[in-house]
């Protein structure tokens, strides 16, 4: 998905909500990315993430897909529009960058790696948690051969949300939001999982509702069995007193413990701490040459464009993003069905068109 480019590419975010966020990473990147335009309905919401900024406010989705202007375009709209946006701005000739959950199914996103292919324009799930120190030096550590075989992860994903957060009329609804905590929520802390141990082979989950009145789960209790033969558990609840994220890897060779920052995981301090008859030294000796690069959607930003301009690597692919729905899809299956779901999934499988318990079985939209 090469555009070598000598200059900044030209970025249109679609959407004012957490599109603020991103434009906050782009304008950090000068050299790298221009923002021209953030497209909103509400073009006041719009207004007001500009902060007066020589960035053009529009309410025009058509007119914005279809600027010669725009190398890129961001979606960072309600999860049940994210499908037809990005198909469109991959037919207008645009790469694409698209915010978590990537679409509402995994036909969906069958679909748009088969529109990638064809139109040559790339996607690029947002996966931001994975950029920062912490993974940096996991990374590095895996590298050095110093994690050995992997035994077990556990990841907590304890956050606080109430009535007020759910004042939006699309959250918690399976129309508006298509999920809840797995798929809103969790998703970030499933994708470093799997980011850190590969493929999972099978799975058995339980969701609930039981902090707010929705729709859709606000808890819920995932077993892993990875591919490689590691075990895994994921424990998911919006009724924490705070918000707090967790992991802890334990390896052959060292156990790896994150912070409790909720948002950005790879930015907090890890603990790495050696398991006979590996030596602290020779972690530390590792963790002290890592030279640290840019967190969260800057570090993203950044791996995207090292991509576009023809040094991939370190960028998220469109095939993480399917792969992360078919975490979402299996799960839900599982909690729906009381069976232990295997993986990879495919067009046989009864979640293939959708999760969504009303709309199993036939094309969602």
């Amino acid at each position: 998905m090469a555009t070598v480019s000598k200059q900044p590419l030209r970025v249109a975010i679609i959407g004012a909500g957490i599109g603020r966020e991103h434009l906050s990473a782009y304008l950090e990147l000068p050299e790298f990315f221009v923002v021209k335009t953030v497209c909103d309905l509400d073009e006041q919401r719009a207004q007001s993430i500009i902060a007066g900024a020589d960035i053009a406010v529009s309410g025009d989705l058509a007119a914005t897909l279809n600027d010669d202007n725009i190398d890129i375009i961001d979606v960072c709209l309600p999860p049940h529009l994210h499908f037809d946006t990005a198909l469109a701005a991959l037919e207008s000739g645009k790469h694409v960058v698209c915010e978590k959950p990537l679409v509402n199914s995994l036909a969906q996103a069958d679909q748009l790696i088969a529109a990638s292919e064809r139109t040559g324009r790339g996607i690029t799930p947002v996966f931001q948690y994975r950029y920062g120190p912490a993974m940096q030096q996991l990374q590095a550590l895996i590298d050095a051969g110093l994690t050995g075989k992997a035994y077990m992860a556990s990841l907590e994903t304890h956050w606080n949300r109430d009535a007020d957060y759910y004042a939006i009329d699309w959250r918690g609804t399976w129309d508006g939001e298509r999920g809840g905590a797995v798929l809103g929520h969790a998703i970030h802390n499933h994708d470093l999982l799997t980011h850190v141990l590969g493929p999972v082979a099978r799975l058995s989950a339980t969701c609930a509702t039981r902090v707010n009145a929705i729709e859709t789960e606000d808890c819920a209790a995932v077993m892993f069995e990875m591919q490689s033969g590691a075990l895994a558990t994921s424990s998911v609840t919006l009724g924490a007193a705070n918000d707090t994220s967790r992991l802890r890897f334990c390896f052959e060779g060292l156990t790896a413990t994150s912070g409790t920052a909720p948002y950005a995981p790879a930015a907090d301090p890890w603990e790495f701490q050696a398991r006979a008859p590996l030596q602290q030294a020779a972690i530390d000796e590792v963790l002290a040459a890592v030279v640290p690069s840019a967190s969260g959607f800057t570090g993203f930003f950044e791996a995207l464009h090292a991509a576009l301009n023809g040094r991939p690597g370190r960028e998220v692919l469109l095939q993480d993003g399917r792969r992360s729905l078919e975490l979402v899809s299996a799960i839900y299956h599982s909690s729906q069905s009381g069976a232990r779901v295997s993986l990879p999934l495919g067009p046989d499988d009864a979640v293939y068109e959708s999760w969504v318990p009303r709309l199993q079985g036939r094309n969602a939209t």
